[in-house]
């Protein structure tokens, strides 16, 4: 008898959440963090936009601190999440010096519900603009976009060349694409693509008019809902806690704004933006079990971007920084180092060769065997 894909692939989830006893412990300060600051903006089409602003740590005795000013960081966020999924860089990237700024984007989190109309990656570029302008306005800055969010930062690189030639130190990619059918697949594949393009919006358009019943429905069938969480958002073992806070995320976004982006998103190409981020360090990483945005997405972008570096880490999927939070936050400090160092050396980014390197998160599976042996005994 022919295996069943979707029955072999759904068993694969669940014997993943069945080991989630072994998965390393959650955070010490948990997800929560109050930054230094919080602001409303008013983007360039009236709605409201959440942001938050956290001042640096002062540097103490023995730790390797970045010399020099310090960029400011700003962290943007992906499809039907909030700025809470980068929590745990925050707090990590304050830690070395560095000024941070985080912000819901439209449609998301504490941000304001925008005419559906706008919901588009273009206007998020043009949100991304006003956030900078309002909070970094001049020194260097660094900007790392998660998802949706990386499409933010490539569609503001394209409407703004002269502000990333100029100002933009580093650029960071996670778990992006330059756009494509692929990104709606959810990696199912091309036809639940071609499906999910078609009646996906309307059909969320449609669930959005019963919000309450559906609440109702996910607190019955948490299994469900942590099934499917886990399935597309890890490929290692996590948490119970960071399932709920992942699922929080998404199902707090409306629904009509999810149904709002996804044509857009459909019909992305990108791949022109990038000729802006020619000349600046740029790394662009993925899980190696990522469903939503495969290696080829990243493949497609560092073929675009001259001296480009892609990193891989195994046992990963479209949540890096969650699931491999110092893992990812070790790969953006050091994106941030290389970029000041080539502007202290003078030396041409474009110049260097592309570098693809697969990574594993070590530490995590110490602190995993670690709770599997705890938990034994």
């Amino acid at each position: 008898m022919v295996p069943n894909p979707a029955t072999a692939a759904w068993e694969a989830v669940g014997s993943r959440l069945r080991r989630s006893e072994g998965a390393p412990a959650d955070p010490a300060g948990g997800w929560t963090h109050v930054p230094s600051e919080a602001l409303r903006l008013t983007a360039d089409d009236g709605v409201e936009l959440h942001v938050e602003i956290d001042a640096p740590q002062s540097a103490s005795r023995g730790r390797r601190h970045l010399a020099g000013r310090a960029p400011t960081v700003v962290l943007v966020h992906g499809f039907a999440l909030s700025m809470q999924c980068w929590v745990l860089q925050r707090r990590a990237l304050i830690d070395q010096g560095l000024r941070v700024v985080t912000y819901d984007q439209r449609g998301h989190g504490r941000s304001g519900t925008p005419d559906l109309g706008s919901c588009t990656v273009e206007q998020l570029g043009r949100d991304l603009a006003t956030v900078i302008e309002a909070t970094a306005p001049s020194g260097p800055v660094v900007l790392i976009g998660h998802s949706m969010g990386g499409m933010s930062v490539m569609s503001f690189a394209g409407q703004h060349r002269e502000i990333v030639q100029d100002r933009v130190l580093a650029v960071g990619l996670v778990s992006t694409s330059p756009g494509g059918h692929e990104v709606i697949e959810l990696g199912l594949g091309p036809l639940v693509g071609r499906v999910v393009g078609a009646v996906g919006p309307g059909l969320l358009t449609r669930l959005s008019r019963h919000a309450g019943p559906i609440g109702a429905l996910r607190r019955m069938g948490k299994g469900v809902q942590d099934l499917a969480v886990a399935r597309w958002a890890f490929d290692s073992p996590v948490s119970p806690a960071l399932v709920d806070l992942v699922a929080e995320m998404i199902f707090e976004t409306s629904f009509e704004v999810m149904a709002a982006f996804l044509p857009d998103i459909d019909g992305l190409d990108l791949i022109p933006a990038l000729e802006s981020l020619t000349g600046v360090e740029t790394l662009v990483i993925n899980g190696a079990g990522d469903l939503v945005t495969p290696a080829s997405h990243s493949e497609e972008i560092v073929r675009h971007v001259p001296g480009a570096e892609h990193v891989v880490i195994e046992d990963a999927g479209h949540l890096l920084m969650l699931e491999h939070p110092d893992l990812v936050t070790e790969q953006l400090l050091a994106l941030i180092q290389r970029a000041r160092r080539a502007v202290a050396d003078g030396v041409a980014v474009s110049s260097k060769p592309r570098v693809r390197r697969t990574v594993q998160d070590i530490s995590k599976r110490r602190r995993a065997a670690r709770a599997r042996r705890e938990a034994a005994s």
